[in-house]
């Protein structure tokens, strides 16, 4: 396989036994759909109002912790900047590989690019080198090609707080080459660690062994 996505690179790095269930045996185990409602709900009203949808009938169905999530969204600064695209797919090849995802949406402020994703939980532990957050940047600038700046924005609506991630040339380097390693160890694995132990909140736990 020759193309990945931020969280399959997350998933072989953390586990390898959990990436073989999922990705190359193609087990999908389904989860609780409450795990995910809230964070869905917010995506998708944030993408319906970026849009420029008319919201007003989605808004009672909210709970009253999502309507005050979608009101710190609201104001938050970047969101308030002009909107480009969300859910928005896009992807890029880097030597012999191809790496994508979907953004939450892309903003700008003039010649200024802001990429932008919501938590409604907490954001990762060490954001700048996030696989999320290389690929999104890479892919980004292969597409926009001539702009000011670009940014990551983490908007971490749990705390009410944005960890903005800079873009330039000697981080697009150092991105590029992270990406080729893990993207170069999946491809030439040819048995897969499946000693790694049972996860209790894993979604695969049923079938470790």
């Amino acid at each position: 396989m020759n193309s990945f996505s931020p969280n399959m690179l997350k998933t072989f790095e953390n586990c390898q036994k959990k990436y073989y269930f999922k990705y190359v045996q193609n087990i999908s185990v389904p989860q609780p759909v409450s795990f995910f409602e809230k964070g869905k709900n917010i995506h998708a009203l944030a993408n319906y109002y970026l849009k420029g949808a008319d919201i007003s009938k989605l808004l009672p169905a909210l709970s009253p912790e999502e309507k005050q999530i979608w009101q710190k969204l609201l104001e938050n600064e970047f969101f308030q900047k002009t909107y480009v695209n969300s859910e928005y797919n896009l992807s890029a090849k880097i030597n012999d590989f191809w790496v994508g995802g979907r953004l939450d949406a892309l903003m700008k402020d003039g010649d200024d690019y802001f990429i932008l994703d919501y938590k409604t939980g907490a954001i990762p532990k060490n954001p700048e080198y996030d696989y999320q957050t290389m690929v999104y940047l890479i892919c980004a600038d292969r597409v926009l090609k001539n702009y000011n700046s670009l940014k990551f924005i983490y908007i971490d609506l749990k705390n009410n707080k944005n960890y903005v991630i800079d873009f330039y040339s000697e981080k697009k380097v150092q991105y590029v080459e992270y990406l080729t390693k893990i993207c170069n160890k999946i491809s030439q694995t040819l048995e897969f660690d499946l000693s790694s132990e049972k996860c209790k909140f894993c979604e695969y736990a049923k079938f470790c062994y």
